[in-house]
């Protein structure tokens, strides 16, 4: 193909308008994978060490959440000792050929840990802002806006604590975010059920619906507990919410596709050249 021919084809690429996006939340677990309880204790130092099963985990993971135009996730490194110092989300959108990627540093460990919330995108992000939540350090929320017109559409990523007091007041700051756009998507680990107070609360306090309610998501293994959620603005249209069977990590991610308002207007982001190869040495078989 001559050099104008490719431009051609770039620019085409990047007009494309979109007008359903597959949008997936998952928890990756920092690639660790956990098949049971017993896990938890034998494992435990793969949270600060690294392991060459972590990246054959990932690219397990990069895989299957290519077939998505957004992916929101929580619990990666974003370059650690634990990880050979390589960033894990740069690693997914790099495997899984994502043309945009942006994430939120919310906790330090020195040079042992580098928690990270996450996104992965094929369509142009107009803006993407971290906030810090309420509560004790190490939680927060990712904002991005996509649209190249006037109206926006806002995707929220965030990853709540474990204790419900801090929960409301997370939840609380993120209900007063969503309520800033008239299009607007909130996912991610809450860390609470449908049922609970807290998600009460955030539909009292919003425009959200709740597609994802009956979807168990915890543990992966044998999942009873609905603490992983995607609730969506009544002006997006959710044509099918599921939650794939993958067992990468402890949690199974939640996955919808939205029908995009007519006057939400969304292009595809070129995909870029191929980079080298981004595991590290020392963990590679």
């Amino acid at each position: 193909m001559l050099k104008a021919d490719r431009n051609t084809a770039a620019a085409a690429h990047f007009t494309e308008r979109v007008q359903k996006l597959r949008v997936l939340s998952y928890n990756v677990q920092v690639g660790i994978g956990t098949s049971n309880y017993g896990d938890y204790i034998t494992g435990s130092w793969k949270h600060l060490l690294p392991h060459p099963e972590r990246w054959n985990n990932m690219d397990r993971i990069a895989g299957r959440v290519r077939d998505f135009d957004i992916v929101a996730l929580q619990e990666l490194d974003g370059g650690s000792l634990r990880t050979g110092f390589v960033n894990q989300t740069r690693y997914l959108a790099h495997q899984g050929q994502f043309p945009r990627w942006h994430q939120q540093t919310n906790r330090r460990l020195g040079l042992l840990t580098k928690h990270c919330n996450a996104l992965l995108c094929r369509v142009e992000t107009r803006t993407c802002t971290a906030h810090r939540l309420p509560g004790p350090g190490g939680r927060g929320a990712l904002l991005a806006t996509i649209g190249t017109g006037e109206e926006q559409l806002a995707i929220v990523i965030a990853h709540l604590s474990l204790g419900k007091r801090h929960r409301l007041q997370q939840i609380d700051y993120l209900a007063a975010l969503v309520n800033r756009y008239s299009h607007c998507m909130l996912m991610g680990d809450f860390n609470c059920e449908p049922t609970s107070e807290e998600i009460a609360r955030l539909l009292d306090s919003t425009t959200l619906h709740h597609p994802t309610r009956d979807l168990n998501t915890f543990p992966s293994w044998r999942p009873k507990r609905r603490i992983d959620h995607v609730l969506v603005t009544p002006s997006l249209a959710v044509e099918r919410s599921y939650a794939p069977q993958w067992r990468y990590s402890d949690h199974l991610p939640i996955a919808v596709d939205v029908q995009i308002p007519d006057g939400v207007e969304i292009c595809r982001a070129p995909v870029p050249a191929a980079v080298p190869e981004l595991r590290p040495a020392e963990v590679t078989s």
